[in-house]
Order: structure tokens, then sequence, then C-alpha cells
């Protein structure tokens, strides 16, 4: 791992055999971003990459991560493929870039069939330099086909914790990534986080190739943030939080657990005279983005949201976040506490320490874990299908009950255990519009694409307009790859002759070996999934650390990621002389005996849905399934009547029910 002061600026003058001088660095830095000089930390990223390394930044929210893979962008001959979680964070970027004349684009499920026409014209003409996708994008069967004919020369892989299983936000889709970047000769990769631990960095190094000195990590003590942690009851904690915000000027984030929770506390502020409004995933999308627009313009003050609220805002004057509720974990909350005092004058980060809260967020883990009972259903569908087969996500997860995230993660680790090998993904249907005749579709084609495209045309199923396409049977009907299929489909569509539709995701995979005894294939799945159980919990209670911790706060994040901070910051809580606080939590109520018969009750309705003890706690609790949300069970008035009880106690309710 590198630290700092870095050595002298030095770059050299041609980048990726490009054949001839490139200009200089520093003069695209300033004609290009504005900026004389780089901040700390950048200067390595860039030189790294240009000599042809692959390089891990962990650079503290705010840290200008951007500009690492930005820059090198515009020196090297070819696409910088940028990975990113978020389509308002690719928004945001794009904007950026395409406002300072950088030929930047987005491809995401946003795009109209025009815009998308228009993006793959820049993109064969190479007016692009940089396109951001998600993840996911890579499961696109066309969008494969076409990212194999275009020259990338760097990936940037944004968020790049999600690809450890031990870490804090792990993403399935994330733990593909190394591998496509080496299937696609990717000649370098940037990987990007801000909330890395040691372990964690030792992973991503790990799949992406990068050695030890081509980590790059800069200090987590950001001297404007003063961190405050405030003990109080879930019965004061409104008043005080509205104590808290009359003392305070300018914007502010106010980050809480639940939904409900967003919109009781914005009420409450705006009642009490505080310009307010709440923001989470379960706003229309029209809500949410003249919400984010208020607040990012100042005419909204405060915003108090979940987690869904705040990665790629650049909102440099934010003077405060405050946790309402505990965070999740320490990556969570340096992550969310990075926001505030971009523009570096002083910024208050102050967690307002409730272990109550411990009682929702450990049935939010809890609820997560998949029974040995699912999992032996799932691995059961899945590995009697044959030696090559493919699986729609959607139908494992509502047959199974199980949440997509819990499908995915299961399907990653039978390839991690060599029990499968994933041969791509695909759509089952294709739908097709003609935006003009048959016979302009076809002329200027030679004799046999012509009557190819023909032969797709007449096979194609008529429905509303649209033509629909199943490749997979074509394929077999036709006797030819899968392959010519699809691109035959979408060379229309590049063409401007068609609009074009899918659904239906399908992952295809191959047996490699024999699974042996399922029943101790899935009793080993629920032994990981307990782990990662345990491991989450256990970064839960880190969080309680930091109110109980004796010394500067400020150190005891930083030492989370690996750093040890030579004094103490100065001007968080405990060096102030604020004494610790160890934070206990109330027993549990009772539930009522009208909650028992209202739990009787439900039970006596026979929901499919909740035929399982543990189907039914999860309800109980709060936390909807993808049977339940099919069977629109969550507006029942039994949903989440004992949130505030522990799972364990639910657990025990339901199956005495």
């Amino acid at each position: 791992m590198v630290g700092f002061p870095l050595p002298a600026y030095r770059f050299p003058l041609a980048a990726d055999g490009g054949g001839g001088e490139t200009p200089p660095v520093l003069q695209i830095l300033r004609d290009h971003f504005g900026h004389d000089a780089f901040r700390e930390g950048q200067e390595a990223v860039i030189r790294a990459l240009l000599d042809g390394r692959s390089v891990l930044a962990v650079f503290p929210t705010g840290g200008g991560k951007s500009l690492c893979y930005q820059l090198p962008a515009l020196l090297l001959d070819g696409l910088t493929l940028v990975v990113s979680p978020l389509i308002a964070l690719m928004k945001d970027q794009v904007d950026g870039l395409t406002a300072r004349g950088i030929g930047a684009a987005r491809l995401d499920s946003t795009l109209g069939v025009d815009e998308l026409r228009e993006l793959y014209e820049r993109m064969e003409s190479g007016a692009i330099k940089l396109l951001y996708v998600a993840p996911e994008r890579f499961a696109n069967e066309a969008f494969r086909q076409r990212v194999k004919r275009w020259p990338i020369r760097l990936a940037a892989i944004d968020e790049a914790h999600c690809i450890s299983e031990w870490g804090h936000n792990f993403r399935p889709d994330y733990l593909k990534l190394a591998k496509i970047c080496r299937q696609l000769g990717i000649p370098r990769v940037l990987a990007l986080t801000a909330t890395a631990t040691p372990m964690v960095a030792r992973e991503i190094r790990k799949h992406f190739h990068i050695a030890a000195a081509d980590h790059i990590q800069l200090s987590f003590h950001r001297s404007n943030l003063d961190l405050r942690v405030t003990p109080c009851t879930a019965a004061g904690r409104k008043t005080l939080l509205l104590e808290k915000l009359t003392a305070i000027g300018g914007s502010v984030i106010v980050y809480v657990t639940r939904q409900e929770t967003a919109e009781e506390v914005a009420t409450f502020l705006a009642r009490n005279g505080h310009s307010a409004r709440a923001y989470h995933a379960g706003l229309p999308d029209d809500c949410r983005t003249e919400a984010q627009g208020a607040f990012m313009a100042g005419t909204t003050r405060i915003i108090v949201a979940t987690i869904a609220f705040g990665m790629g805002i650049d909102k440099p004057n934010i003077r405060a976040v405050i946790h309402y509720n505990l965070p999740k974990s320490l990556e969570n909350h340096t992550q969310e506490i990075g926001r505030a005092g971009r523009d570096g004058q002083p910024a208050i980060c102050e967690m307002l320490a409730c272990a109550d809260d411990l009682t929702v967020l450990e049935n939010f883990i809890y609820s997560d874990t998949p029974s040995p009972g699912a999992l032996g259903n799932l691995i059961d569908r899945v590995l009697r299908l044959g030696s090559v087969f493919d699986v729609s996500p959607y139908d494992l997860s509502t047959g199974c009950d199980l949440r997509p995230g819990v499908i995915a993660t299961v399907m990653a680790y039978l390839e991690i255990d060599g029990i499968l090998e994933s041969t791509g993904s695909h759509y089952a249907t294709y739908r097709a519009k003609l935006l003009t005749t048959v016979d302009k579709l076809l002329g200027g084609r030679r004799a046999a694409e012509r009557k190819f495209i023909q032969q797709l045309l007449d096979a194609g199923e008529m429905k509303r307009g649209w033509i629909e396409f199943q490749p997979t049977l074509l394929a077999e009907k036709f006797h030819v790859p899968r392959e010519k299929i699809v691109s035959a489909i979408s060379g229309l569509q590049a063409a401007g002759d068609i609009a074009l539709g899918v659904s239906g995701v399908r992952h295809a995979y191959k047996l490699k070996k024999s699974p042996g005894d399922l029943k101790a294939l899935a009793d080993q799945l629920a032994a990981k999934f307990h782990a990662r159980e345990q491991a989450d919990l256990g970064r839960l209670h880190q969080v309680l650390g930091l109110s109980a911790h004796r010394g500067c706060l400020t150190g005891y994040l930083a030492r989370h990621f690996g750093e040890i901070l030579m004094e103490p910051c100065g001007h968080c809580d405990r060096c102030r002389g604020v004494p610790a606080t160890t934070l206990q939590r109330h027993n549990a109520r009772r539930p009522s005996d009208d909650e028992l018969m209202a739990v009787r009750n439900l039970v006596a309705e026979n929901h499919a849905a909740l035929a399982t003890p543990r189907q039914l706690a999860r309800f109980l609790c709060g936390m909807s399934s993808p049977a339940t949300t099919r069977a629109r069970l969550t507006r029942h008035p039994a949903f989440a009547l004992l949130a505030d009880l522990p799972f364990a106690e639910v657990l025990v309710i339901a199956t005495a029910a």
C-alpha cells in the first residue's frame, strides 16, 4: 500500500502505444477539469494507469476518485469502460463530462430507442471516450456481442468493495467482473472504493491481480469533520433532533433506517418550521428526483433519507450529516458522513445513538438469512436440470420465496465451488417493432442475409404491433447458433430498422462436477449464509463500539480501515472531553393478547406466502419477500405488527401460532 507524500510529478509523454506525443497531463487537468494541481493520491493512481498497471484506489468519500479514470481516458487511445452501481450516479457523471466537452455516455435501462441508436452510432464512430454501465449490463446478450468489438483500454470499477463477499455490501454481479475484464482483454483496471477494510482490500487486489505497491490509500482523517455521538432514547429523539437542527445552519442530511421513519421525521420537522423533505426508494421516481433537485439547489434545507440517498451526490456545502438511526456498519457510517463538508469548511457528523435501533437492524439481517429448507428447495430445482441448462432468476425467486440477491449469491457460491460454470446470460424473448417497411429493411443486403432475415420475420409471432422472437427456439428450428439469431436482430436495431425490447432474463450454466449429496450441499450453503449473518451482526455491533470508545473517535474509524493516526484528531467528542457511553437497549416488550390473536387470525387465513414459521416471522417483522409482494400481502394490517420485537422472539411466536 502506498502512503504519502508522493514522489515528484512525472508522466510518460505517450500513452498506450498511441504513436505520438500526448498533451501535457497538467494542461489537460487545467483545460478539461479546471484544476491547476492534483489532489492527494490522484497523481500516483494516474501515473500507474498510464504505465499500464492496474490499481486499487481507496479514497474517502469526496476524495476525488472520478478524476483518476476520467483524465487517463482522454490520454488512452480507446475506450474507458466505467462500471457503476447507480443510474443517478452515472447520469451526474456523464452530464458533468459532456458539459466539459468530453465524449461520455451511459448505457442504462432509462434510454429510449432513439437514444440507444444514437449511442451506438457514437460508439462506432469513436466519439465516446467514457461509457458508464451497471455491472448487471453484462447479463445483456446484445451488449456482450457489441462490447467484444470495442477497443477498451481501461475499466474503472466503482464501489469495488462490492466484490467482497465479506464486505458490507456484497453484490454477486461484482464477483464476475474480474473474469469479464480478463475475457475482454482489458489491459488495466482501476478498482475504486471509499470503504475497504484491509481484508476487503486484499480480496479486491487478488481478484484483479493488483500488486500491493499499486494499492493507493488516503487517510480517512478529514480535519473539517466534527464527529459526535449523542446517546438518546427513542422517545426523546425527535425533540433532540429538532434542537440540533435549530443550532445548525446550512444544508443537512438526516439518515434513517426505514421508509416510514423518513416520512414521519420529515413531516415532524416541517410542522416545526424547518424546510425538510423525505427521500426513500418507496417514493415514485419523479418525487425522488424533485426532492433531490430541491436539496441540491438549496430550496430544501434538510433531506430526511434512507441510504437510497447519497451515492454520487456532490453537494459541497452540506454542513451536517445526522444519523437519526444507527447505521448498519462503520463502512456505511464513514461513507455517509463523507458527504459533509466537501468544500473544506467545518461540518458536523453526529449520531443520535439509541441502542433500541438494534432490534430493527438485526431483524433485517436475520430475515435475509435463508433457511436450510429454502436453500434445499433452490438447489434441488437447479441441480436436477441436467448438464447444460438455463434458469430464470425471477422464477426461482418467487418459486422458492428467496430474495433475488440470495438467489444470485447461491449461484455465485456454486460457481466459486466449481460445481457450476456460468456460460452467459440471455433474454428469453425479443420484441421488435418495425420502423420501416420490410422492403426497405431488406434492401441493399446480400441475398443470403435477406433470406435469413425474412425467415426470422416470418417465424416471429405478431403481438399488438410487435413481432416476438424466442431466439433459443429459433436457433433449434433453423439449426444455427443462438448468437446468429441475436446478432441479426441486434443488427436491425443498430441500423434503425426496428425498435427492440427484451424480457425474461435467463442465466445459462453447465454442470462442471457432481454436486454430491444435495442435502449436505444445502447445509454447507446454510453455514455460509450463517457466517455472513454473524459478520453483518458483528459490523453492526462495531457501530455501538463508537459510542463506548474512550479514545479519539476519528482514530477509531481510521483504525477500522487499517490506518493508525499518530495523534488524536482534536475535534471530536472524545477530544473535547465528552465521556464515552456504553449503550444499553431496553428489554423487549411482551406482545399483547390482541396482537397474538391477530397472528392466529392471520395464520387461519392460510396464505401460501406465509406457510412456514420463518416466512410468517419475516412478515410480522415488516420484511417483505417475493411471495408476499406477489400476493400483495404487504397491505395486510398484520404486516409489521411485531416490527419492534427481536426476530428470534417473533419466530417463536410464529412457530407456536
